[in-house]
């Protein structure tokens, strides 16, 4: 188990596997470095290391809760690369680890050997939001991680089909934990009220802008075929702003991808090549 204290005093928890040129890996909204236990194995040759971003996974909770944005959460990866020794690393950002990504290629560009989106892009898409907003913070009404992962298996037939039972099964046991009472959140719930608080007070970063501090960095953007987080047009919009973007396209997934898809795997390793 591998923890630092990052400059404003919360520990985070990380995880680092393998040897050689450093990718590191930020997941989702809610998730944690259970998001890249797909693509691990297919990372041979590389040193993975993998965060639980604040008030996620087995990351301390911050009372205040403010500080989940992608701002703060940009300096904790910072800090992290700090507490390493690395001067510099690829990026693997999953949906928010993506905007966090773009947040540091912000304020820190020269921290960024290379940059990979995964289904996440500078405008996010209205569907995508309102589905997300109807989950967050709430556990679920499935009692078990079985439970759970048959409802998740039926309810994203239509986006992920054909991905077996004991997937959404795994997906189970990295977001949530079974206790006696049914299944318990593996995040802090006042994410949702720092979302809400935040977007109230209308003072939303242009991540256009944040999106065009990637410029002479190698870019890639891996977008889920049913995706309503990332659409056509965002991603459209994002090869005209950068007509070098590397971009992939997986069928039969959703938002996001799992990142062991094979078009998903040969845009990780073309950036990588071209990082190193």
């Amino acid at each position: 188990m591998a923890e630092f204290t990052t400059s404003d005093g919360l520990r985070l928890y990380y995880e680092t596997r393998g040897e050689g040129a450093p990718i590191l890996c930020l997941p989702g909204l809610t998730r944690n470095v259970r998001d890249f236990d797909f693509v691990a194995p297919h990372l041979d040759g590389y040193r993975m290391i993998a965060l639980d971003l604040r008030g996620r996974g087995l990351s301390a909770h911050d009372p205040d809760y403010m500080t989940y944005n992608i701002f703060r959460e940009g300096e904790d990866v910072v800090d992290l690369l700090d507490h390493l020794g690395l001067d510099r690393a690829t990026f693997l950002g999953t949906s928010r680890g993506g905007l966090v990504t773009m947040a540091v290629a912000a304020s820190r560009p020269e921290r960024l050997a290379g940059a990979i989106l995964n289904d996440v892009g500078p405008e996010v898409g209205p569907a995508g939001i309102a589905r997300i907003m109807g989950y967050l913070g709430a556990t679920p009404e499935e009692p078990t991680h079985d439970a759970w992962a048959r409802a998740a298996m039926e309810a994203n037939a239509p986006e992920f089909p054909g991905v077996p039972l004991s997937v959404w099964r795994q997906q189970a046991e990295a977001q949530f934990i079974e206790t006696g009472d049914g299944l318990a959140l593996r995040y802090d719930p006042h994410l949702r009220t720092a979302i809400l608080e935040q977007a109230a007070a209308g003072d939303a970063p242009d991540l256009w802008q944040f999106f065009d501090n990637l410029r002479g960095i190698p870019t890639g953007v891996i977008r889920g075929a049913n995706s309503d987080i990332l659409t056509p047009e965002t991603l459209a919009k994002m090869r005209e702003r950068r007509p070098d973007l590397m971009v992939a396209e997986v069928p039969d997934r959703g938002h996001p991808p799992f990142l062991d898809e094979r078009e998903s795997l040969s845009m990780i390793r073309a950036v990588l090549e071209a990082a190193t």
